[in-house]
């Protein structure tokens, strides 16, 4: 084994020198390609592929990545790949010249090449440029992965994001998809009049969820900021200054552990709507995630693994309590107390704190036996007070807030309330939550002078949700993983110093 990664080792060195030999003879004969500074690029691949019938005969200039070469004494075949795809061109000798032809021949794979040339199809009916001249625009130093087993170690191919797109079709594709759904999002709130906005992202206080923040020191001021774990109280600001619909699409980071659904900085969307409610919020939830399926995906049933998700149909909502029991032998409609609560849960073994109330075990016993069945769109509603600390009551439900979290295969996808614009309850919420931080709840939300003070201005009754557009991502993509739905994914350090 030793022998052949050594034999390996050498070979590759000798590969990447004789690279390197070309670039200094490239340099040494004037025609360095890192001085290149453009290429008049007229086509992509897909488009000429798509518009043969227009296009044949027709000189075309298309510039990508050599991908396979193919030189057969006179004439070569080679693989361009692009943007868009791949297409095959045809290089003889007699139609690039003789220097241009003995110049192509010395082209690596990996090298960016720019081909100019007719469009025809070749015997076998294989849509092709027939070249009329070739450059190479910049020369690949490096050595691509294997062709046929392509880049399959998973830590690389997040590493090296930019050898995956070349390498992987199908982590271009989903990547790719990622970006239509933003854009289709953006498309369905400007056709309902929301405002698209940019918020702090380095915060004095985090507030807005539970979750532990990154903290960084400001030099100028001499003050340590947070980074924001979410994007709430700032938007909310928006809706007491008068804007009405607002919306942001922007990374949030929360200082906590890394696994398939979880990446400290994430694309985190929010939006708030005066004058509306929590079943606002699921009217737009529902109409948009059925738009996306239908622009993006084309259809409205989604496969996701193998479970066929339908995006046409009604979504179910079932209150919180309600899921639990069907899920469970657990009716919560008859728990009155902390304590009964606390013994359900060490009856089912299911892990709580001492500071935790009732509500707060209502959420950790859905989590452990309800969560997991929502494969399809459900929303749960009326969820527990002591979870929901900037969320309007339920009139006549003690305990329970206006609030639904959208589940889709088991995974929180949306969380919306009916926004508390009371600010003497929220004064109120803020000091449970300052007690909790005070018995070492570090997740637990600060006090905000200045949003409570915006609140004494006056905030409309309001909706409001919140969206994990990477967890959308997944779902529209068929991706197991957040890291494949990232360009670039957060990694440890392979720096041991």
């Amino acid at each position: 084994m030793g022998d052949n990664s050594n034999n390996n080792e050498k070979d590759l060195n000798h590969i990447l020198q004789a690279r390197r030999d070309k670039l200094t003879e490239l340099i040494n004969a004037g025609n360095n390609p890192f001085e290149i500074t453009k290429y008049d690029q007229t086509h992509h691949s897909k488009e000429i592929l798509d518009n043969f019938a227009s296009l044949e005969n027709k000189e075309v200039s298309i510039a990508g990545r050599l991908m396979l070469k193919r030189v057969m004494g006179k004439a070569s075949f080679c693989h361009v790949k692009d943007r868009d795809g791949s297409i095959q061109c045809y290089v003889a000798r007699d139609n690039v010249g003789e220097d241009n032809y003995a110049a192509f021949k010395k082209y690596d794979i990996g090298d960016i090449i720019g081909i100019k040339g007719t469009v025809f199809k070749t015997q076998t009916g294989e849509t092709s440029i027939h070249a009329t001249s070739t450059i190479l625009l910049s020369k690949s130093l490096q050595v691509l992965p294997e062709k046929f087993h392509g880049l399959t170690d998973t830590d690389l191919r997040y590493r090296q994001r930019y050898v995956d797109l070349i390498m992987n079709d199908e982590s271009k594709a989903a990547l790719l998809k990622r970006s239509q759904i933003i854009k289709e999002i953006r498309n369905f709130l400007d056709k309902r009049d929301f405002v698209e906005v940019e918020t702090p992202i380095l915060v004095h206080n985090a507030g807005g969820a539970n979750a532990r923040p990154f903290v960084t020191h400001f030099n100028s001021l001499d003050e340590d900021l947070k980074l924001r774990i979410s994007l709430e109280l700032y938007l909310k600001r928006l809706i007491v200054g008068g804007l009405e619909r607002v919306y942001e699409i922007g990374r949030v980071f929360r200082n906590e552990g890394i696994d398939t659904k979880h990446n400290p900085e994430f694309t985190l969307m929010e939006l708030y709507q005066a004058y509306t409610d929590f079943h606002g919020m699921m009217e737009l939830t529902e109409s948009m995630l059925k738009h996306i399926a239908i622009t993006v995906n084309g259809s409205y049933k989604v496969m996701y693994g193998d479970v066929e998700l339908d995006f046409e149909k009604p979504f179910e909502v079932i209150t919180m309590t309600d899921a639990l029991k069907k899920y469970s032998d657990i009716d919560f409609s008859k728990v009155n107390s902390d304590e009964e609560a606390k013994k359900i849960a060490k009856e089912h073994n299911v892990a709580y704190e001492e500071r935790h109330k009732k509500g707060d075990i209502l959420a950790l016993l859905f989590e452990e036996f309800a969560e997991k069945n929502l494969l399809q769109p459900t929303f749960v509603i009326e969820h527990p007070i002591e979870i929901s600390p900037l969320t309007k009551e339920i009139p006549n439900k003690k305990g329970y807030v206006e609030r639904f979290e959208l589940y889709i295969m088991g995974r929180e996808i949306a969380n919306a309330y009916s926004e508390l614009n009371d600010p003497d309850d929220q004064i109120k919420r803020f000091k449970a939550q300052e007690a909790l931080r005070a018995a070492g709840d570090d997740e637990a939300n600060e006090m905000d002078e200045d949003f409570i003070n915006a609140l004494n201005i006056g905030m409309p009754p309001t909706g409001g949700i919140g969206y994990g557009i990477d967890r959308i991502a997944m779902l529209f993509t068929n991706q197991e993983s957040i890291r494949d739905v990232l360009y670039f994914p957060t990694l440890k350090s392979l720096d041991q110093n």
